[in-house]
């Protein structure tokens, strides 16, 4: 069974920097594509990170040069170092797995149960 868990996230301000980390269970993620996905209250699941299985990097351009995507494959766990972060960056973020290196989250099979940031003014 595919297990995804998320941790790391928590209240910052405007300005401040945390680093969310995705822990995989059930299946190497050396193999996979994994997404890192915001969810506000409100609005639609939006892409904001990914890590394809080739090592390519794919960042939505409102966090260019701001966060980073990174892995640990002997830890089985993928990271998304957030900087400078803005309050509308505020969300459930999750995780997820799949076969398609893409923004979609239609295209990702496997999803974490999420973990909340809130970046306050």
């Amino acid at each position: 069974q595919v297990q995804l868990v998320e941790s790391g996230g928590d209240s910052v301000q405007a300005g401040g920097s945390l680093r969310l980390s995705c822990a995989a269970s059930g299946y190497t993620v050396i193999n996979w594509c994994m997404g890192w996905f915001r969810q506000a209250p409100g609005k639609e699941c939006e892409g904001v990170a990914g890590l394809c299985s080739a090592g390519r990097t794919r960042y939505a351009d409102s966090v260019e040069g701001r966060f980073t995507i990174s892995k640990d494959d002997a830890k089985n766990t993928r990271y998304l170092q957030m900087n400078r972060l803005k309050p509308e960056e505020s969300g459930m973020y999750f995780c997820a797995a799949g076969g398609a290196c893409t923004s979609n989250p239609t295209h990702f099979d496997y999803w974490g149960q999420g973990t909340q940031v809130a970046v306050s003014s």
